[in-house]
């Protein structure tokens, strides 16, 4: 499949944040939230250990999908605080015009370091990412799912603007072995233009 990535003028600046690939190179600075508890309890894969968590950050091809969101610091370095994935993957379509559903969806998340929370950096990094998904990607769709206890999550998705489209009852089992609800939220191309121009 296509690297729909490299699509985009890599390092991508915000106002406070930079936005880059991520690389192997990454694995411990995410190990060092990811392993957290208060993270942990809300993403799909909590592998226990550095090297379990090594094989799965490999595997899961994480690299290809990811994008390192960074700050920088007081003394001018630059420090890892999260990620944004984006997924770009075929829409669905009927069989005869099949080719016009290549790579114009996507499906986006994130986790980020508690240390780092409260400052709108995730918010900023997000909006970023949806800039970048309807800008130099050229996509149609983008879609993000939490579950509907995860408020922080789905408030995000409302502060920049995607709309829910669904709530669902029980539809995912979490770790703890509960069937939890679940909120799906997207955005269309023309709404972020929308926003972008309001």
């Amino acid at each position: 499949m296509e690297d729909s990535l490299n699509k985009v003028a890599w390092p991508v600046a915000t106002e406070r944040l930079t936005l880059r690939r991520l690389e192997s190179e990454d694995l411990e600075a995410t190990w060092r939230y990811r392993q957290l508890p208060e993270v942990t309890r809300w993403i799909t894969s909590a592998p226990g250990t550095l090297e379990e968590y090594r094989v799965y950050f490999h595997e899961e091809g994480r690299v290809e999908r990811d994008v390192a969101v960074e700050v920088i610091e007081a003394d001018g370095s630059k420090v890892l605080i999260g990620t944004v994935m984006l997924k770009v993957h075929d829409a669905w379509g009927q069989s005869e015009i099949l080719d016009q559903t290549r790579h114009v969806e996507a499906e986006i998340g994130w986790s980020f370091d508690p240390a780092y929370g409260g400052k709108g950096y995730a918010t900023e990094a997000v909006r970023a990412v949806l800039e970048l998904s309807f800008g130099a990607l050229g996509l149609r769709r983008v879609v993000a799912e939490s579950f509907a206890a995860n408020a922080p999550s789905w408030k995000l998705m409302e502060r920049v603007g995607m709309r829910r489209e669904s709530y669902n009852r029980r539809n995912g089992l979490h770790r703890s072995g509960e069937w939890m609800d679940g909120v799906v939220y997207a955005m269309l191309a023309d709404e972020w233009g929308e926003l972008v121009t309001a």
